[in-house]
């Protein structure tokens, strides 16, 4: 994880939430085949996209009551905040290019 910025319950108001623009989080445990399918691409897209989108991971073993809050109940989802703001969602692990569109839905 060395891309994305990894976020837990007691820093994700500050890092995600108190964020001016695009966040992305990926919800996602170690043991969670699909997470570790979909980890190289929200890690690269962490690189590709530096300059549009923050990119960060929250594990919900860890950090069980951010995931309660935003009612993350499979893994892996990527939820988008604008501004703070829950803005969409992406459940199951899913081709880059349907990560790209969402960044580009809403970092504009």
């Amino acid at each position: 994880m060395a891309n994305a910025l990894a976020v837990t319950d007691a820093t994700f108001a500050t890092e995600i939430e108190a964020h001016d623009g695009l966040a992305m989080v990926d919800f996602w445990a170690t043991w969670c085949a699909p997470c570790r399918m979909i980890a190289p691409i929200v890690e690269q897209l962490a690189v590709d996209h530096a300059d549009k989108v923050k990119v960060a991971k929250l594990d919900v073993d860890s950090n069980q009551m951010t995931a309660m809050k935003f009612n993350v109940r499979s893994i892996p989802t990527i939820l988008f905040f604008k501004d703070g703001k829950l803005v969409d969602q992406v459940v199951g692990a899913v081709p880059r290019p349907a990560l790209e569109a969402k960044i580009a839905q809403h970092a504009g």
